[in-house]
């Protein structure tokens, strides 16, 4: 998965905007280059889930589907753990396709890992950002 600098930076911000909370949102773009991260609410507003809206998750599918883009997968914040899935992400993940981007204010340089979660389990993902 490639990302922009400029991507990567705007998920940064979200995620220190949210603290206390974890952040959230979706990441669109075209085959495996991440074009565009979409903030959305954190219906769990916790600093330790989230829940993306339903409703911007569909307003989202639906305007990338128009402009000939779609869904990549999801971004979330952890706010004093590692950027790495925890039991709950891997637990409520449910679109085995989506590349997770997991984002870690637990030390001053924040951390940016991706990953893929199916079957119970997670893998990592190369994320380029250029």
């Amino acid at each position: 998965m490639t990302a922009s600098r400029l991507v990567i930076d705007e998920i940064v911000r979200h995620a220190r905007e949210a603290v206390p909370n974890e952040c959230c949102g979706l990441l669109v773009g075209r085959g495996t280059t991440v074009e565009e991260a979409v903030r959305t609410p954190n219906l769990r507003a916790s600093p330790s889930a989230y829940l993306i809206d339903p409703s911007a998750h569909v307003a989202t599918l639906r305007r990338a589907r128009a402009e000939g883009r779609q869904i990549l997968g999801a971004y979330h914040s952890h706010t004093h753990s590692p950027a790495v899935p925890s039991a709950s992400d891997v637990a409520e993940s449910h679109y085995p396709e989506f590349v997770h981007v997991i984002v870690s204010l637990r030390d001053p340089v924040p951390e940016v890992r991706a990953y893929t979660i199916l079957g119970g389990g997670y893998e990592e993902r190369r994320l380029l950002v250029r």
